[in-house]
């Protein structure tokens, strides 16, 4: 197969063609994924909330970690580490970011005055990586549901209605210099907004896409039944409106009516499983709902390691471990596990980003990878079990090229601006945690 692409667009994809004198040859090529949950500074803590807690360690306390570290941080600092994650997106074989960004105010909680400074910080990171980016700002109000007054530690997350509709189109203005950027919105949870705000905020992107966090933890469950009578997924599917705009990230506590209603809905589940893993979160039932049709996408969240196949691989893994069975999300008899999740990731993610899912094909972004030929888990491979040896054997370290907009930005395994990015993040790192 040959493949053209002029302006950053596939111009042509010619199936059987030789190669024309001048042109890069790759042995195997795949269509990028999106990653479709993004914390971009928490790659900065990776690891440093791996020490036992209370008995009840869990995602309540991890919280009080990334609080402590996020306190300290300035947009240079931000910058710098959001680079060094989307590097490593690309690096894994991620060609577009969802960056789920809620850290808007300066360390006292005051807005900068450019209420889109970070905002910016994020879109230069991208710029600068070249990683494609659907930003999606969050509206975070409350600490509780039912309205409570927001934390110190959530200072640095929290807007009002007016300021948020100012930080959308801020935003808007940021990316305007990124090709394929996309703007959508994100409600943070049902924990942090209202009601009321949820109907106002997701007004400012009538076409999407939006993103919420919802069912998370279980006891995010048990205190939206305290609040309302109902499930975060339950309520969310009776009064928000949920369709094809929205993904409702991790999504992991369901009932089976909920986890079939989800599916009908059109939304997009954006799972996180090594993220989930880490913080003890529960496994999302991945059978019931790809069974019933469901869409869905994974991403990397708290950026605590990045690897697009292992999200996948940890995603059939944990249904593996809670059903004791294996090949669990593979579509039958005989067919691929590895194709499976490759291809729902591929649809979901793009509808979740408002992103072309075309892949490979003429008129559709020039956003690809190569896998490494040589790599000792693809030799011999075709066809799916290509993509079988990616996913459960090689992983990121099979992916030898990555083009994003027809720019090559990874080579050899290695982003092209690996060595400064690597150095700016050191920096920061070492004052950080000096």
């Amino acid at each position: 197969m040959r493949v053209s692409h002029a302006a950053g667009v596939i111009v042509g994809v010619e199936i059987g063609a030789a190669a024309a004198p001048g042109d890069e040859t790759a042995a195997i090529g795949v269509p990028g994924l999106c990653n479709v949950h993004s914390h971009a500074f928490q790659r900065g803590m990776a690891g440093l909330a791996e020490r036992r807690g209370p008995a009840d360690d869990d995602f309540w306390t991890w919280r009080e970690v990334m609080y402590r570290f996020l306190a300290v941080l300035d947009p240079d600092d931000v910058q710098a580490i959001a680079a060094l994650a989307y590097a490593e997106m690309l690096e894994s074989g991620f060609i577009r970011v969802g960056e789920f960004h809620y850290l808007h105010n300066d360390p006292q909680g005051r807005p900068y005055a450019d209420p889109a400074e970070m905002a910016v910080r994020i879109a230069a990171a991208a710029g600068a990586t070249g990683i494609g980016l659907t930003l999606l700002p969050v509206f975070y109000a409350h600490a509780d549901f039912g309205g409570a007054p927001p934390k110190a530690g959530q200072r640095r997350f929290v807007t009002d209605p007016d300021g948020f509709a100012r930080l959308v189109e801020a935003s808007r203005a940021a990316v305007t210099g990124l090709a394929g950027a996309v703007v959508g919105v994100a409600p943070h949870s049902l924990r942090a907004v209202t009601p009321e705000e949820l109907r106002e905020v997701t007004t400012l992107s009538p076409q999407g896409p939006i993103h919420i966090h919802a069912a998370e933890q279980t006891g995010e469950v048990d205190a939206s039944l305290a609040w309302s009578g109902r499930r975060p997924v339950e309520w969310l599917l009776g009064n928000a409106g949920v369709d094809r705009r929205w993904c409702l990230i991790h999504a992991t506590h369901p009932t089976d009516a909920e986890c079939d209603a989800l599916a009908m809905s059109g939304a997009v589940a954006g799972l996180c499983p090594i993220t989930e893993a880490n913080l003890g979160d529960g496994v999302f039932p991945a059978g019931r709902y790809l069974a019933a049709a469901g869409a869905m996408a994974v991403g990397t969240d708290s950026n605590v390691f990045i690897d697009a196949a292992a999200e996948l691989r940890a995603l059939e893994y944990a249904q593996r471990l809670t059903r004791r069975s294996r090949n669990l999300l593979a579509r039958g008899e005989g067919c691929s596990v590895g194709a499976a999740l490759f291809a729902a990731a591929l649809a979901g993610g793009a509808r979740a980003m408002a992103a072309d899912g075309r892949g490979i094909a003429a008129g559709a972004p020039a956003d690809f990878i190569s896998l490494d030929a040589d790599h000792p888990s693809l030799i011999g491979r075709a066809g799916d079990d290509l993509l079988d040896g990616w996913i459960f054997a090689a992983g990121r370290e099979a992916v030898s090229g990555v083009w994003r907009a027809g720019r090559k930005v990874v080579a050899d395994g290695r982003h092209v601006d690996r060595a400064r990015i690597l150095a700016d993040y050191r920096r920061v790192l070492e004052k950080v945690l000096e």
